[in-house]
């Protein structure tokens, strides 16, 4: 399976981007798909994720500021972006995990840029 994101760039404070993650190759069954985000300096964190029914969990402190979703007709996975903060600034991945042994797949990571 490989993960193609997409939608990353510069804004500025209060803005908005979306991100969108596409996964190929030999699809077996994807179960949660998610996005996490690495700042410099910092460790890789979740920043939301959704099953296959469509449930979902967010970092605090993106709550209410992100929307995930999902078509899995197409096996895609959105992170709409409002209110963007400068300490929203990481690079962002998008994750899945597949099949029964839910394996782990990465995307390549967009980068997210907010100024202030």
């Amino acid at each position: 399976v490989q993960l193609q994101a997409s939608g990353g760039g510069l804004v500025q404070a209060g803005g908005s981007l979306r991100l969108s993650c596409a996964a190929s190759g030999s699809i077996v069954s994807i179960n949660d798909m998610g996005w996490y985000r690495q700042a410099p300096g910092k460790e890789r964190e979740l920043v939301a994720a959704i099953t296959s029914g469509g449930s979902t969990n967010y970092a605090d402190s993106v709550k209410g500021r992100f929307t995930i979703s999902r078509f899995n007709a197409k096996n895609t996975v959105y992170l709409q972006m409002n209110s963007l903060k400068p300490e929203d600034t990481a690079v962002y991945y998008c994750n899945a995990d597949a099949g029964d042994a839910r394996k782990q797949f990465w995307g390549q990571g967009t980068l997210v840029t907010v100024s202030s």
